[in-house]
């Protein structure tokens, strides 16, 4: 029934008005709480669904934000895992019909509260099942697995603006950047102990292992652990975890395919320049050693191992020449550089052609979604709070007159109404100004300078207009707002 009464949630999939509540996320209650009854006969009727089709579905948990869950896979071959993604997310919807419940797989539904992706866990493995990306017990002496992971910090480098385009939508630039979600600039983490074995590759020098090291829990009873030597830095948007790398940058309604053909199209093509190098070498050791020093010196600049959230990574990112491309309308016109369409033909892959038939689909798609958004800003402004605000206003117009006549204080309904007024005025011409700023978009010209018209002028009008409405709903009386709020959505689970 919420969901119903929703217009923003039927049309677009997201909120697109709504004040915080009281209660968010803050707590961290609902991640590290028991999981709900409802939720739970839920989760079970989804595995059975998913098994049933042959998607072993094995983890399932609470997220951080309210009425927010987990599931994951057991991994398989890309393009198996690729179509089971797309069933799993088919499912959710199906099951939770049956439940009462409504599956939102938006990367952000609510404001205010984190939002939702995935995460697409990567490795390559030979015919035989041997992990490629599996350093073993020495990683220093281990020189086929730094060779592979010398390629992809190559290939990642290179085409930052490629893994970064694959997971541009406008559902995403609200996440990307957030403290929820790696941001915008793509870079590679490989933790503390690789970082070491690659320093001294680079200077050429030995390797000096500080062994495994072991965490101290504190507690007398407990044993101690041995710890990771990756850790689990989940700033990170490409974060190598063991023997694979997790590429934490896509939205919750992504294909994960892509990602994929993207991340397997530069790897390869890397490993296809390292073959042409190695295989001619007379010292294969020796140019083994040299290439991977090498690779690694020249792409330093995409390794980093600190806080991908904090305005001095911005910074130094910027200073290191790596790419920050905020939205859409930045990333997307990249698939047609001159070097992303050479890689493409020359692998094989795409034509030039299918890339730009490719690239404008996808700008053309930002610009629809944020169409149907802004319109239905506009239905939403006009149609439901502008004349639901009006009625408590005249409602409380009246009750002013009656207490004045009395003799009572009328001091807090007078700025009650003052403040209502304001708001709803602004209300409705920031829906005008919408209007209009979509209709000259239609002029603006090509799928490309539609995508920019949109990021540069629309989203902040609508940013504008979804301000006054938050602010009265926070000042008008509960039974007059036209709509579910999102304490009544997130916390009714």
């Amino acid at each position: 029934k919420m969901y119903d009464a929703r217009k923003d949630l039927v049309f677009s999939g997201r909120t697109l008005f709504g004040a915080k509540p009281p209660k968010g996320q803050e707590l961290e209650d609902h991640y590290f709480g028991p999981i709900k009854s409802r939720v739970v006969a839920f989760m079970q009727d989804l595995d059975t669904e998913l098994w049933k089709l042959g998607i072993l579905a094995k983890t399932r948990h609470n997220e951080v934000a309210p009425g927010q869950h987990e599931l994951a896979p057991i991994f398989t071959i890309t393009n198996v895992a690729s179509d089971q993604n797309q069933l799993m997310m088919e499912t959710m919807k199906k099951v939770a019909n049956k439940h009462g419940l409504y599956c939102l797989l938006h990367e952000k539904p609510f404001e205010g509260v984190n939002g939702s992706g995935k995460h697409n866990n990567w490795s390559m493995s030979t015919d035989t099942g041997m992990n490629l990306l599996d350093p073993g017990t020495t990683p220093a002496e281990n020189g086929q697995f730094m060779l592979f992971l010398a390629a992809v910090v190559q290939a990642v480098d290179n085409y930052q603006d490629l893994l970064r385009l694959t997971v541009a939508s406008a559902g995403n630039d609200h996440r990307l950047g957030a403290n929820e979600a790696p941001p915008a600039v793509v870079s590679v983490y490989l933790g503390e102990e690789l970082e070491a074995v690659i320093e001294a590759l680079e200077n050429d020098r030995q390797y000096e292992s500080k062994g495994r090291q072991v965490m101290q829990l504190g507690v007398d009873t407990l044993p101690e652990l041995p710890k990771d030597t990756t850790d689990r830095n989940r700033t990170s948007p490409f974060a190598f975890t063991g023997n694979k790398f997790e590429f934490r940058m896509l939205g919750a309604t992504f294909s994960i395919a892509g990602p994929n053909i993207i991340i397997n199209t530069i790897v390869a093509d890397t490993l296809r320049q390292f073959a042409d190098e190695l295989e001619k070498a007379s010292d294969f050791t020796g140019a083994l050693h040299d290439l991977v020093a090498r690779t690694f010196r020249e792409h330093g600049r995409i390794l980093f191992n600190g806080n991908n959230y904090s305005e001095e990574w911005t910074e130094e990112a910027e200073r290191r020449g790596l790419l920050n491309l905020r939205t859409c309308a930045d990333a997307l016109p990249r698939f047609a550089d001159r070097k992303n369409v050479e890689l493409f033909e020359r692998m094989g892959v795409f034509t030039e052609r299918e890339v730009r038939s490719r690239m404008e689909i996808m700008l053309e798609n930002y610009s629809k979604v944020l169409t149907i958004e802004g319109l239905t800003m506009i239905e939403m402004a006009k149609k439901d709070i502008y004349p639901a605000v009006n009625a408590y206003l005249s409602d409380l117009c009246a009750a002013v007159y009656r207490k004045e006549t009395m003799g009572a204080p009328v001091k807090a309904d007078k700025e009650v109404i003052a403040r209502l007024s304001n708001d709803n005025e602004g209300l409705y011409f920031a829906a005008e100004r919408v209007e209009e700023l979509l209709a000259a978009a239609k002029e603006a010209g090509g799928a490309e300078k539609t995508a920019r018209f949109f990021a540069d002028e629309v989203v902040p009008a609508m940013q504008k207009l979804r301000a006054f409405a938050d602010d009265m709903e926070q000042n008008t009386a509960k039974k007059y707002w036209p709509f579910p709020t999102y304490g009544d959505i997130l916390f009714s689970v």
